[in-house]
């Protein structure tokens, strides 16, 4: 193996991403980034001499998962924050994968049972209101 195969990951790791990159990345818009920024600490891009946000890996693959948090599994912002945090401040990353993946589809599951009695229970609600003002 040659020297520049060894330091291949170490070079990828240190590449810098701006904020346009990594929206068209993550298919989210800028703002969003920016706003995210300020609910998660734990997603910090760097600031160039020039006062643009650079993103590091770590910050890409953060994003990766905030994104999917909220809008895969139905996090709310505050609840994809405690989850971060706890995964960062619990045991390792094996703890954290078995986690995920053990309820994951469960949560999935639920989220999306629970926003359908939401939507029934709000049809409903919305039924009896025109029932009531009709009277």
């Amino acid at each position: 193996m040659s020297t520049a195969t060894a330091l291949q990951p170490e070079i990828d790791d240190e590449r810098l991403y701006r904020i346009g990159e990594v929206s068209r990345l993550s298919d989210l818009k800028p703002f969003v980034l920016r706003y995210w920024e300020t609910e998660f600490p734990m997603l910090e891009p760097v600031k160039s001499p020039s006062g643009h946000r650079m993103y590091r890996q770590q910050d890409v693959d953060m994003v990766f998962k905030i994104k999917r948090l909220l809008y895969d599994e139905g996090f709310t912002i505050a609840g994809a924050r405690r989850h971060l945090r706890d995964l960062e401040n619990g045991g390792g990353l094996e703890a954290a994968v078995e986690e995920l993946t053990a309820s994951t589809v469960t949560e999935g599951e639920a989220v999306k049972l629970n926003r359908k009695m939401l939507l029934d229970l709000r049809d409903s609600l919305r039924s009896f209101l025109t029932l009531l003002e009709g009277k």
